[in-house]
C-alpha cells in the first residue's frame, strides 16, 4: 500500500466496540468490495468497502469477517477469510497477503483461506440466534450494481431462511460518527496532502490554462505524498462551471479574469479530506469578485464557531442560511422587503445558496451520519458555505474540514490559505 502502516490496535478497538454492541449468541459477517469490471478484461482501481477496512485494515479484493464473540470454538470468535495465493497469481496480478501479512495489519489471530469459509460458517450458524448482515444504507445513493454484501445478504436468506437477521450497518455508523485519535490522525494526513495540492496549484493557475491541467498537477502532488488518490471525483471548474455544483469534465480552458472554483480532497489510507477554494485565474479579483468572495468568507469563519457539541447539521444549515441571506442582500441581489413578501416554500437565497453547509466525513468523503444526529466529540464534518451567481459567471464555496471537541471546533485545514490578500499574494510568486 501506499500509505504508511497503520497501527492495529486500531483495528482490534474498533471491533471491539462493534461486538460489545452485539447481543448474546450473535454472528456478524462482512465482505470486502469487489473488483468492479471495467471493459474488456480491465477492473477500476480497487477500493476497499469503508466498513470492512474500518474493522480489518485489509485492502484487498475477496475477503469476508466473521464476529462471532460468543461461538464455543474460539478460533472462529473472530476470524479473516482471504484469497489463497499462487504462482500464477503472483505472475499475473501481483502478491496478495500471507496469513502473516493479514494478522499483522488486522491483529485478527486466526486468518484462513476462502475455501474454509463455509464450514466456518455453518459452525457459527449452529450456535447463533441473531445473524448481521451488512449493506450500504447511505439515503441518497441508489445503485443498480448490488454489491458483494448486498448479494450475501440475499444468498443467505434463501439458504438460511430459518436464521433470524438484523442490519449490522446502523451498529457500525454509531462506531464510525466518532473518530478515534488514530483516525484523525490519518485525516490530518489527508488534509496536510490536500494542501500541499492547494499550494502548488497557486503557483501554476493561470490564463490559457486547461481544467485538466489543473486536475494533473493535483495528482501529481497526491501521488508524491503517499495519497491513495481522490476521495472524490475532483471539481477544477472556471468561469460558468463553477456555478454547476457537482462540475466534474474539468476539460475548458480558464479565461482571464474568471474565478476557478476547486473542490477536491486528498484520500490516504482510505481516509478522506474534503477542500473547496476559489481563486482568480489571472491572480487578481475584481473589486466584484472580491466582494462576493469576502462575504462567502464571513460567513465560512462564523459558520465554523457552530460545531460544537449538542448542534446538528439541520440546526447549523438554518443558521448559515440565515447569514447567506444577509450576505446576499449585502450584495444587492435582493432587497429585505423582497424577502418578507418571499414565498416561504421558496426562498429567495436558495437561488444563490443552494446546497447545505455540512456533512460528515471520514472513510467516505460523505460518511455515515443523519442531519439531525447531534455532534459530539471526535466528530468531524465539512465546513462549506457558497455563492452562485450564474448571471455573473461567478460560483464561489469556501470549504474546510471540522473536527468537533470538547473545547470548540478544530479547522483541520487552518493552515490552508483562505483570505483573498493571501491568495493574490502566493499567486504573484
Amino acid at each position: 500500500m501506499r500509505y504508511h502502516p497503520i497501527p492495529s490496535t486500531m483495528f482490534v478497538n474498533n471491533r471491539k466496540h462493534l461486538t460489545n454492541k452485539l447481543p448474546a449468541k450473535s454472528l456478524a459477517i462482512l465482505h470486502s468490495n469487489d473488483q468492479y469490471p471495467r471493459n474488456g478484461d480491465q477492473f477500476f482501481p480497487f477500493r476497499q468497502q469503508s466498513d470492512f477496512f474500518y474493522l480489518t485494515g485489509i485492502d484487498q479484493e475477496k475477503s469476508i469477517l466473521i464476529l462471532a464473540p460468543d461461538c464455543k470454538n474460539k478460533k472462529l470468535r473472530e476470524a479473516l477469510f482471504l484469497i489463497e495465493t499462487n504462482e500464477q497469481i503472483a505472475i499475473w496480478e501481483g502478491h496478495k497477503y500471507t496469513k502473516e501479512e493479514a494478522r499483522e495489519i488486522s491483529g485478527i489471530e486466526n486468518v484462513y483461506w476462502l475455501n474454509e469459509f463455509e464450514m466456518a460458517l455453518k459452525e457459527t450458524l449452529a450456535e447463533s440466534d441473531t445473524v448481521f448482515l451488512n449493506s450500504n444504507e447511505y439515503i441518497k445513493f441508489f445503485s443498480e450494481v448490488p454489491d458483494k454484501n448486498l448479494r450475501f445478504a440475499r444468498k443467505f436468506k434463501e439458504d438460511y431462511p430459518l436464521h433470524k437477521t438484523e442490519r449490522l450497518a446502523p451498529l457500525l455508523a454509531e462506531l464510525r460518527m466518532t473518530k478515534s485519535e488514530e483516525e484523525i490522525k490519518l485525516m490530518k494526513t489527508a488534509s496536510e496532502i490536500t494542501r500541499r495540492g492547494f499550494e502548488r496549484i497557486l503557483r501554476f493557475v493561470k490564463p490559457g490554462k486547461y481544467e485538466f491541467e489543473i486536475q494533473a498537477e493535483i495528482d501529481h502532488e497526491f501521488g508524491l505524498n503517499r495519497a491513495n488518490g481522490h476521495g472524490y471525483a475532483p471539481i477544477i471548474a472556471s468561469g460558468a462551471n463553477a456555478c454547476v455544483l457537482h462540475y466534474v469534465e474539468n476539460d475548458k480552458m480558464c479565461n482571464d479574469g474568471d474565478l476557478l472554483l476547486m473542490d477536491f480532497g486528498a484520500e490516504y489510507a482510505n481516509y478522506s479530506a474534503d477542500m473547496s477554494r476559489t481563486i482568480p485565474v489571472n491572480g487578481k479579483f475584481t473589486e466584484r469578485q472580491k466582494a462576493c468572495y469576502n462575504a462567502v468568507l464571513r460567513v465560512f469563519k462564523e459558520a465554523r464557531k457552530l460545531y460544537y457539541p449538542g448542534n446538528t447539521i439541520n440546526k447549523l444549515n438554518e443558521q448559515v442560511n440565515k447569514m447567506m441571506e444577509k450576505e446576499i442582500i449585502g450584495l444587492g441581489l435582493f432587497t429585505e422587503e423582497e424577502v418578507k413578501n418571499q414565498d416561504p416554500e421558496k426562498p429567495l437565497f436558495k437561488k444563490y445558496f443552494m446546497h447545505g453547509t455540512a456533512h460528515f466525513l471520514g472513510l467516505d468523503v460523505h460518511d455515515v451520519g443523519g442531519k439531525d444526529e447531534p455532534f459530539k466529540p471526535g466528530m468531524v464534518l465539512t465546513c462549506e458555505p457558497g455563492l452562485y451567481i450564474r448571471e455573473e459567471n461567478i460560483g464561489i464555496r469556501i470549504e474546510d474540514d471540522i473536527l468537533v471537541t470538547e473545547n470548540g471546533p478544530v479547522d483541520l485545514m487552518e493552515n490552508i490559505p483562505v483570505e483573498a490578500d493571501d491568495i493574490e499574494r502566493m499567486m504573484s510568486k
